[in-house]
């Protein structure tokens, strides 16, 4: 069954309609030009109600060595997702320096972009294929990217799908790609940055019966 990721939430209703759906991810943005940024205690409170059986993953976007450090003191953290320009080299480097899964981002827009899966897969656990976004906002537009790239491309690590899913088009897309999971953020909110609980719960049902 797919998998499924709930990223950007903020409170507890919203915490609540994800845990409650069956969601196997849940995602805390650490961004600040992003409208789902989360302060550290705030983060650290939501994330202590996560029962154990769904990972918490932290989104970070070129992160330093001391705010991983600061997060991951505070808030359970189970896979750290890197949104941002890091190199392979520097996946590598906090995949071994913070013992934590980590789940690297790659936007996807042309046909050429696909060379990053075989460049990144040696050194993360996860990838997350999204479209193309900005320097201030490098996931959660709400944009999807052209998945007829994908045919036929080996994906050697389990991947997530991202990028405009809403519950209408999820089942679609799991049929269509076969991912080991599916990421949602903006598809399940009724304002930029507002988690929908309904749509919480309409976007995991979809995906489970799918």
């Amino acid at each position: 069954m797919t998998q499924v990721k709930i990223c950007g939430l903020k409170t507890p209703d919203a915490m609540t309609a994800a845990m409650e759906g069956g969601a196997d991810f849940i995602g805390l943005v650490f961004h600040e030009a992003s409208p789902r940024n989360l302060e550290i205690e705030v983060a650290s409170y939501l994330s202590s109600y996560v029962p154990e059986r769904i990972q918490v993953c932290a989104l970070l976007v070129d992160p330093d060595d001391q705010k991983l450090s600061t997060i991951l003191s505070t808030v359970r953290v189970d896979m750290i997702q890197l949104h941002g320009n890091e190199t392979p080299e520097r996946v590598q480097a906090i995949k071994a320096g913070f013992g934590k899964k980590v789940m690297k981002a790659i936007s996807i827009s042309i046909p050429d972009d696909l060379a990053q899966i075989g460049l990144y897969a040696p050194h993360c656990d996860w990838l997350l294929l999204d479209a193309k976004g900005t320097s201030e906002m490098p996931g959660g537009t709400g944009h999807s990217f052209d998945w007829s790239v994908l045919n036929g491309v080996t994906i050697p690590v389990p991947w997530m799908l991202a990028g405009g899913l809403t519950p209408e088009n999820v089942a679609g897309a799991i049929h269509r790609l076969r991912p080991a999971a599916v990421d949602v953020s903006s598809g399940v909110e009724s304002t930029h940055g507002v988690k929908d609980e309904g749509k919480i719960r309409a976007f995991l049902a979809a995906t489970k019966s799918a």
